[in-house]
């Protein structure tokens, strides 16, 4: 057992931390193990490569990631300020250098290959424009005359041009909504509010002419009779055919049938193999970590704690409903893993980033302590 009273780095660490949020997380990612496991032989399999090829680079792709999430964890928030910063210029370089030399995959050009690794920058930008945002934000809110939010509107600017260049239109929309709900937060006029939602109606209305792929997926979604849903209809029968308590493991028979079953729909294959509770203790797990993370935003007192723990858990619980909603065939497929579960080293790496830092961000300080680090905030930039 961990004394409170040791001073030790590590108890420290331990006595603030909130253990529940991190375990659930690790419960995720277990869970991620356990799918991965009844859903990529299959897949392997089909592709010719060796069975368990995905299920081993899953758990080896776990190890940075848990590294990763807890030395994130350890860090106070003006080392997150700082290592969202060079983390965010980093990742934008790699994003733009994918429009020149990334990767073509189905037309659009959103990966690096690194000595035969893949990587995808734009899901490391992700948590590290977050925090920044909601850095620029919390200046605003404690220093009117600094223009915090014109520099917020630029890094948005900054960022999403490269994506939707790339194209990635799915990852756009999401950073643009936390973005959004930030700035919402951080006080925002209801002008603001109208104007906003009239210029994210008029970029969805320009991706669907300009961009054919995100054309033919809002048209399947609106009339599936005109065009191919088998993946869609496969997921919604897997569902169908699971029932309550599911086929039983490997008893499923969607992992056969669709090429993306280890990733975009392996809920669907969570629902055949294990039925509709196990579906739901995923949903609960999910459901925890952001209203136990928003709950620890409401009760803070720095401003930029606050803002970038709603963001961060604002950021993983959209990307988890966009998954699970594709699923259920309730919104067009946009090709977003669920977070932790579905199988890809770069968002599983980039994730425990992002939920290191707000682990952080949530672990308990002193009313002085934190007093302090807010004096000690405006005293800089």
């Amino acid at each position: 057992m961990i004394s409170r009273a040791e001073r030790t780095t590590f108890g420290e660490w331990w006595w603030t931390v909130d253990r529940l949020l991190l375990f659930a997380l690790f419960g995720l990612m277990l869970t991620g193990i356990v799918l991965s496991l009844a859903a990529s032989p299959a897949v392997a399999h089909r592709i010719g490569l060796d069975t368990f090829h995905f299920v081993n680079r899953q758990v080896l792709f776990l190890i940075p990631a848990t590294i990763v999430l807890l030395v994130t964890s350890f860090l106070p928030p003006r080392w997150i300020r700082r290592l969202a910063l060079v983390a965010f210029i980093g990742a934008l370089v790699l994003v733009v250098l994918t429009l020149f030399i990334g990767a073509e995959v189905k037309g659009a050009r959103r990966w690096l290959n690194f000595a035969g690794v893949g990587l995808q920058p734009s899901e490391f930008l992700k948590p590290a424009f977050v925090v920044l945002s909601a850095w620029l934000f919390a200046e605003s809110v404690k220093r009117p005359e600094m223009p915090a939010n014109l520099l917020a509107m630029l890094l948005l600017a900054s960022t999403v041009t490269p994506l939707v260049l790339q194209p990635d239109v799915g990852q756009t929309t999401l950073i643009t909504v936390v973005w959004a709900a930030l700035f919402f937060m951080a006080g925002m006029r209801w002008l603001w509010v109208f104007g906003m939602a009239g210029f994210g109606a008029a970029g969805l209305v320009g991706a669907y002419y300009t961009f054919s792929h995100v054309r033919r997926r809002i048209d399947k979604f609106l009339e599936p009779g005109t065009a191919d849903t088998f993946q869609v209809d496969v997921a919604i029968d897997a569902f169908q055919q699971g029932g309550w308590f599911g086929k039983g493991p490997g008893e499923g028979t969607v992992k056969r049938i669709i090429p993306d079953s280890h990733t975009d729909f392996i809920f669907a294959v969570a629902a055949e193999e294990f039925g509709v509770i196990l579906c739901l203790v995923i949903v609960s797990l999910f459901a925890f970590i952001v209203l136990r993370s928003l709950s620890h935003a409401f009760r803070d007192e720095d401003p930029f704690c606050r803002f970038a723990v709603s963001g961060l858990a604002m950021l993983f619980g959209l990307q988890s409903c966009i998954n699970l909603m594709v699923n259920l065939h309730l919104i067009p497929p946009k090709g977003m893993t669920l977070p932790f579960v579905s199988y890809g080293g770069s968002s599983l790496i980039a994730l425990a980033f992002g939920m290191g830092m707000l682990i952080a961000l949530t672990r308990r300080r002193p009313r002085a302590e934190t007093l302090a680090e807010i004096s000690h905030y405006q005293s800089r930039v």
